[in-house]
C-alpha cells in the first residue's frame, strides 16, 4: 500500500496547506467515505459541506476554502489536482517482462526492451513492437503492425495488418483497428444515390447486387493517444485513417474509413462517425452525436450531446441539435417554438370571439 506524508501531497499538487495535525494518506476518497489515513476530495459545494461530517483528518480543498479543524491542501484546479493524487495512488495491471509460454510470436517479429507480451497474445508476421510496450491477454496484432514505445494495450484488442501505431498509446479492453471500412456499390444507381441527387425516390428499386469495396489502406495512431473500450476505427479505402496526437476516445465509439482526426480532440462515449470526415485539432465531440460522411469541422469546435451533424462547419463553432446546427441559431429556433406556444395559447383564447364575428357576417 502506498503511503504519503501530507506535505508529499501538497507538493505533487502544487497546492496551499493549512495544517491542522500531521496524517499519512494512503487512499483518496469522497468525504462521507474518508477515514483518518484517506484524504477527502472535496471539489465541489455539496462534498465541502460534507467535510463536517467527514472522517478524515485532511482535505483537497478548492482555492479559499479553510477550515479551522481539518487540515486542508487548497488547490486553484481541483479536478487537476485530482488527476496528480490518481497517478499516485493507481497502479497498473500486473505484467511480467518477456513473452508468456502461451503466447504465439512469429519468427519474423521484432521486439523491443522491456515488451511484455501476455498469455494467448498472437504477434503475426513482420511485426515491430518497440521498447517497453505491454501487450496483455488475448490480444492480436496482425502482419506487418508497427507499435511504438511505452504503450499499454489491455486485454482482447485487437489489431489488424498493417497498422501503424506511435509512442504511448493506450488501448482499452476491446478496441479493434483496422476492420474493412462499409463501402459498398451497386451496379446502378440505388436508392440512396438517387435520393441525394434529386431529393427524392423517383424511380423503382429494381432487386441488384451489391458490391464489397475492399480497404487497401491503413490506420495511423499518432502519439500520447488513448482509446477507450470497445472502441472501432476502420482502415482506409485507399488513403489512411488518422487518428492524431493526444486525443483522447471514449468507450464504444465508432470512426469510418478514411477519417482525419486532429490533434488533442476528445470523442465522447457513442459518436459515430462516418467515413472521409475531417476533424481539425482541439475538437470536443459529447456523447452519441453522429456526424454524416465527408463533412469537415473546424478546429477549436464543440459538438454538444446526440447532435446529429450533416454539413460542415467552420473553426470555433459551438454545434447542438439535429439536423445540427450553430448555438445561437438553435437557441433563436427554441425561442422561436416558445413564442409560437404563446400565440397558439392566445388564438384558442379568442377563438370563440373570432368564430362569433364570423358567423354574424360582418366579416365580408
Amino acid at each position: 500500500m502506498k503511503t504519503y506524508t501530507i506535505e508529499e501531497i501538497t507538493q505533487v499538487v502544487d497546492g496551499l496547506l493549512s495544517k491542522v495535525e500531521d496524517a499519512k494518506i494512503s487512499n483518496i476518497a469522497p468525504p462521507l467515505l474518508a477515514d483518518e489515513n484517506t484524504l477527502a476530495l472535496a471539489l465541489g459545494e455539496e462534498e465541502i459541506e460534507n467535510l463536517a461530517q467527514t472522517k478524515a483528518k485532511a482535505a483537497l480543498v478548492p482555492l479559499g476554502v479553510n477550515l479551522e479543524n481539518l487540515t486542508t491542501i487548497e488547490v486553484e484546479r481541483p479536478r487537476l489536482a485530482m488527476m496528480k493524487l490518481l497517478h499516485m495512488f493507481y497502479t497498473e495491471p500486473e505484467t511480467e517482462t518477456g513473452v508468456h509460454p502461451q503466447a504465439v510470436v512469429h519468427s519474423t517479429a521484432k521486439l523491443g526492451k522491456n515488451v511484455s507480451i501476455g498469455p494467448n497474445v498472437v504477434v503475426s508476421r513482420g511485426v515491430e513492437i518497440d521498447d517497453n510496450t505491454k501487450i496483455m491477454a488475448n490480444s492480436y496484432i496482425g502482419s506487418g503492425s508497427k507499435i511504438g514505445k511505452n504503450c499499454f494495450f489491455h486485454a482482447g484488442v485487437n489489431i489488424s495488418d498493417r497498422i501503424l501505431i506511435g509512442n504511448n498509446v493506450i488501448l482499452h479492453h476491446g478496441v479493434s483497428l483496422g476492420a474493412d471500412g462499409f463501402s459498398f456499390v451497386t451496379e446502378n444507381p440505388d436508392n440512396i444515390e438517387q435520393a441525394r441527387k434529386e431529393g427524392a425516390i423517383l424511380e423503382e428499386n429494381i432487386a441488384q447486387k451489391i458490391f464489397k469495396i475492399p480497404s487497401i489502406g491503413s490506420v495511423q495512431i499518432r502519439d500520447n493517444v488513448e482509446i477507450g473500450a470497445n472502441t472501432t476505427i476502420d482502415r482506409g479505402t485507399i488513403e489512411d485513417t488518422i487518428i492524431g496526437e493526444d486525443t483522447k476516445i471514449d468507450d464504444q465509439v465508432m470512426i469510418g474509413h478514411n477519417c482525419k482526426i486532429g490533434k488533442g480532440c476528445m470523442i465522447i462515449s457513442q459518436v459515430g462517425i462516418a467515413g472521409s470526415c475531417v476533424i481539425g485539432d482541439r475538437v470536443v465531440i459529447a456523447g452519441q452525436a453522429g456526424l454524416a460522411d465527408h463533412i469537415s469541422i473546424g478546429s477549436d469546435s464543440i459538438i454538444g450531446a446526440a447532435a446529429g451533424v450533416t454539413k460542415s462547419f467552420p473553426e470555433k463553432s459551438i454545434i447542438i441539435g439535429g439536423p445540427a446546427v450553430p448555438r445561437k441559431e438553435f437557441i433563436r429556433q427554441l425561442k422561436t417554438m416558445r413564442d409560437a406556444d404563446e400565440l397558439i395559447k392566445k388564438f384558442k383564447k379568442y377563438e370563440p370571439i373570432l368564430k362569433a364575428f364570423e358567423e354574424s357576417g360582418k366579416c365580408d
